[in-house]
């Protein structure tokens, strides 16, 4: 047994670097200008558009300036909520994703000059009676997103019942439908996912006046000056005129900040172009059929999370069973240490430790390959459940056995091995299986250190067919395949385990 543990930790030890070789964050390298973004953020931002290509208005942006500096842009994704501690955590040189300019941003981050100045715009259903004033929201139901200027606006408003979304469509569904009065988002949102929508309408003059600017770390001012200055030629060229001209953004507002005419330059046809592919209602079998373009982002995706979720598995078995001797069998300081662990890692959410390891670790200089990050926060979460399987594994087999295997010549250390672990195994074989399954479904998270797993792919193809549902479907039908085979295995085993009926436990005693 114990062989067989040192052989599969030096695996398990010899996986990272291996590993970590090919997926860590590339270094910052001279020509290059990386960028990051959340591309679930949708239209007209940065999105994967036909044909998973990457596209909307401030990909063309941060690319127009790169070109302008002499530098490769490189896009590096990452998820929202993940943006700004990436440019801490060193993963990109900065982030272009509708980004507020902003007194408590500044305070946080570096920001260029406004790349874009638009407004807030309410929709509400079709036919309410217009709103002037947003005093006269008092009272009702308003959807928005989170950590955003409209958020700030509306907690400001009296008996206001603020609801917030992780996805502006959903937000505007729920006013088509009548669940809530209407939604205040930034404009270039509200125009790309509600003017075009029969059901909706919108409502009132311009509400306040927001600009993006590019984020970049507070250390990092003198990119921040090329990029300003990058930038100013873009505007000055009229090639920022024309890009917001083509995707419908060009606005009076916009056009007074950056004082040039408030005529757009050119048709908006990437407006147009993005509301002809969302009107049209594709047959049930030519949806199916559309997803058989997005198979290689699945396949890349379902390899990452069985990847990640075996060897976090893993982890959490070898560590859940040395934390399980260790309560049962260790003195007491050391039993006291790995139940003052088990607690708290079951006393904390995933989600946070999996942060305090990729954005919390670098500030004691300790940085971690995304992938590796993934892995060790999901081990070390399910290592504190596992250890309480063991524990009550090894607390159920009778303590003649041990007895019995003392009175064989055998040492304490031999007994155990020998006889009460083989036996305990069987016993904790199906909760294991069960938290396999709930860690597989967990690897989910980890999309928030900047892996694309089968939930990131979801977002990316949601995204693009705007079929959340139907891609909902998809992909967890990819989890359903993925964990079935190992639940078989689980079975398989324990009836590998079994001779005639039998227990184990029988089978020692004779």
């Amino acid at each position: 047994m114990k062989k067989i543990q040192a052989a599969l930790l030096a695996l398990f030890l010899s996986w990272f670097p291996l590993h970590a070789q090919n997926t860590a964050t590339a270094p910052a390298e001279k020509g290059v200008l990386r960028w990051g973004a959340a591309t679930d953020s949708n239209a007209p931002y940065a999105f994967y558009g036909s044909g998973n290509k990457l596209m909307g208005f401030e990909f063309e942006v941060i690319n127009a300036i790169a070109r302008e500096m002499g530098r490769k842009p490189v896009f590096i994704q990452n998820d929202w909520d993940g943006l700004i501690p990436g440019l801490s955590r060193g993963l990109y040189d900065c982030v272009i994703c509708g980004i507020e300019i902003t007194p408590e941003k500044s305070q946080e981050v570096l920001l260029s000059n406004p790349y874009n100045v638009t407004f807030e715009q309410l929709v509400v259903e079709k036919g309410t009676a217009p709103i002037t004033n947003l005093d006269q929201l008092e009272g009702k139901s308003i959807g928005t997103l989170n950590q955003t200027a409209a958020f700030s606006m509306l907690k400001k408003i009296p008996r206001v019942d603020v609801k917030t979304y992780d996805e502006e469509v959903n937000a505007y569904a729920d006013v088509a439908h009548g669940r809530i009065f209407g939604v205040l988002l930034d404009y270039p949102i509200a125009k790309y996912y509600a003017y075009a929508n029969p059901k909706l309408q919108f409502s009132g003059p311009p509400f306040g006046q927001i600009s993006y600017g590019i984020a970049l770390a507070r250390s990092n001012s003198e990119l921040a000056g090329e990029i300003n200055a990058a930038l100013a030629r873009v505007v000055a060229s009229g090639e920022l005129r024309d890009i917001l001209s083509r995707w419908g953004l060009w606005t009076p507002v916009v056009a007074a900040a950056f004082g040039q005419p408030e005529e757009p330059s050119l048709p908006d046809s990437e407006y147009r172009a993005f509301v002809a592919a969302t009107a049209d209602q594709p047959t049930l079998i030519n949806r199916i059929l559309g997803y058989t373009r997005f198979w290689p982002l699945l396949l890349q995706a379902s390899i990452l999370t069985v990847e990640v979720s075996l060897i976090g598995m893993f982890l959490a078995i070898l560590l859940g069973f040395t934390l399980a001797i260790m309560r049962v069998y260790g003195p007491f300081p050391v039993r006291w240490a790995a139940m003052v662990y088990i607690e708290v890692i079951r006393g904390t959410p995933l989600l946070i430790q999996l942060l305090i390891l990729f954005y919390g670790l670098p500030n004691i200089g300790i940085k971690l390959d995304p992938f590796v990050a993934g892995v060790l926060g999901l081990g070390l979460n399910y290592a504190a459940y596992e250890a309480e399987n063991y524990r009550a594994g090894l607390l159920a087999i009778p303590k003649g056995q041990m007895e019995a295997a003392r009175a064989l010549g055998m040492t304490h250390q031999q007994g155990l091995f020998h006889v009460v672990i083989p036996q305990s195994f069987r016993l904790v074989l199906p909760p294991v299986t069960n938290d396999f399954i709930s860690l597989l479904k967990d690897s989910s998270l980890v999309s928030m250190v900047t892996l694309v797993d089968l939930t990131g792919a979801y977002k990316q193809i949601a995204t693009q067919t705007f079929d959340y549902f139907g891609a909902g479907l998809l992909v967890a039908g990819l989890y359903l395949l993925i964990g079935l085979p190992f639940v078989r295995l689980a079975q398989w085993t324990e009836n590998l385990l079994a001779v005639d009926g039998r227990h184990p436990q029988n089978k020692a005693r004779h």
